[in-house]
């Protein structure tokens, strides 16, 4: 799930000349263009999972490829945004906003057509790519576009629209494939994106002025290169190590993942030390609100696609039901969600870090009873409804009080680059829990790798929840 509530930059920022008396009159025409590139990425993420268990059977993919189509673009979603921003103020806002939903819609179509689990994955990676480069210009522009309560009021919407995305993803899916367009099957999950990207960059250029700030930072070339390389050598090993019985390769590229780490690490500080703009400023890692905060993030959404992803394959491949009625059972998660999040931001006025610890308790909560359902019961669904809205009800209060509480925390001038770096650690996560929940989940039955998923999810989210009391207390 990507990012609801992160603030708007706050580095100095020039509209371009198309600004005028004509444009204040029509400003918010700009607002469903940027909010159809929003919807793309986090409609993306969920609406996949109840297409999963269809796309192996068509492709006769493997458990490797199932895991590569979600921690793929996760791992290039995760890296590229560390630079997407700056690269935005750099060539103009509208300009990388176009750009990505431009990537996006032609590796959606890529994903559609995909004859192979390897085109699939090949076309999800780039998707991610699209995605990093969508998501900081939507609120860039939303920044430059919009201030004081009109800003406000367009925050507001922004963060609507992405809860009921979220929330009608699984829903929406299990129709697409339900209906069977065309005979087109899951291949309509992507196939679905490739018109809402055409519209939007055919009036994209008419109703969204571009922008570029002021002072603009030199991309870190090296730094993203070393990123890469280190996401990868912890990625890739723990997604295809398992299946090949962990050969000499895998052990050897999780040892490299470190290394490769230190590596970006101190090439940060060396850009620090010569005065150039890191694409992360390490010295902010010396508040412990900080850094906590960060591990927060990394340690919550580890818990969420790979979630997402074995529920989905336990639901269809192992207790038998439809795309349909899969969506239909993720439909009591998203709806918890929907209604714990509108009520999130009030809690956090009034309880602070505590609301975040309630979250991921009752996540963890949510997990424990389902599992005790798939023992108990045998996974029926009136058995499953409880820990299915505990865990939804649980999301709604984790996701945007982290970022809200984070922020509080750190000098506003930072905010921007901070909210970035968030993004990035959600991305993170994503990637890391899907190759970690993944190692645990396949190879075992569907049932058998659903509880054990499950019970090690559940432990996670008990962490989430001690980190959470070091949060600020807003």
């Amino acid at each position: 799930m990507t990012d609801v509530l992160n603030p708007v930059p706050t580095r100095s920022i020039h509209p371009g000349p198309s600004v005028g008396a004509r444009w204040r009159a029509s400003k918010w025409a700009a607002l469903p263009v940027l909010l159809a590139g929003t919807c793309l990425i986090v409609l993306d993420f969920f609406i996949v999972n109840v297409a999963m268990a269809s796309m192996q059977r068509d492709l006769h993919a493997g458990a490797t490829a199932v895991e590569w189509v979600v921690a793929g673009y996760g791992l290039t979603f995760a890296v590229f945004l560390l630079a997407a921003g700056q690269l935005g103020d750099r060539v103009g806002r509208r300009r990388m906003f176009a750009t990505g939903v431009a990537v996006f819609t032609v590796a959606s179509l890529g994903c559609g057509i995909a004859p192979s689990p390897e085109v699939l994955v090949l076309a999800r990676l780039v998707q991610g790519v699209g995605g990093a480069m969508i998501s900081p210009s939507v609120l860039a522009l939303i920044g430059t576009l919009y201030a004081g309560a009109d800003r406000a009021r367009a925050i507001g919407i922004y963060a609507t629209v992405m809860g009921l995305a979220a929330a009608g993803g699984q829903l929406i899916g299990g129709v697409l494939l339900h209906l069977d367009v065309a005979g087109l099957g899951w291949r309509t999950v992507f196939l679905i994106n490739v018109p809402v990207g055409v519209a939007a960059l055919v009036v994209v250029r008419r109703v969204v002025p571009e922008s570029r700030a002021e002072v603009v930072a030199r991309v870190d070339v090296v730094g993203l290169v070393l990123a890469t390389a280190a996401l990868t050598a912890l990625v890739l090993p723990l997604v295809d190590g398992r299946a090949h019985g962990w050969p000499t390769w895998s052990i050897v590229s999780l040892v490299l993942a470190p290394v490769l780490l230190a590596g970006f690490v101190w090439w940060q500080r060396r850009a620090a030390r010569r005065q150039r703009v890191p694409l992360v400023d390490l010295s902010w890692f010396r508040s412990r609100v900080f850094s906590v905060g960060m591990l927060t993030q990394l340690a919550f959404w580890t818990g969420q696609a790979s979630y997402f992803l074995v529920l989905a394959l336990y639901l269809q491949l192992g207790r038998g039901l439809s795309a349909m009625q899969s969506g239909f059972v993720f439909s009591i998660l998203a709806a918890a969600y929907l209604v714990a999040s509108m009520k999130a931001a009030s809690l956090v006025a009034r309880w602070g870090r505590s609301v975040v610890v309630a979250g991921a308790s009752l996540l963890a909560a949510g997990h424990v009873a389902t599992l005790l359902a798939v023992e108990l019961a045998h996974g029926e669904i009136a058995a499953l409804a409880p820990g299915l809205l505990l865990a939804g009800a649980g999301m709604g209060l984790c996701l945007a009080p982290i970022t809200t509480l984070v922020l509080s925390g750190v000098d506003p001038q930072r905010a921007g680059a901070v909210s970035g770096l968030l993004s990035t650690m959600q991305q993170v996560g994503n990637a890391i829990g899907v190759a970690v929940i993944g190692v645990l989940f396949f190879g075992r039955s569907y049932v058998t790798g659903f509880e054990i998923s499950t019970a090690a999810l559940a432990v996670l989210l008990l962490g989430v929840a001690g980190c959470a009391r070091c949060l600020p207390q807003a």
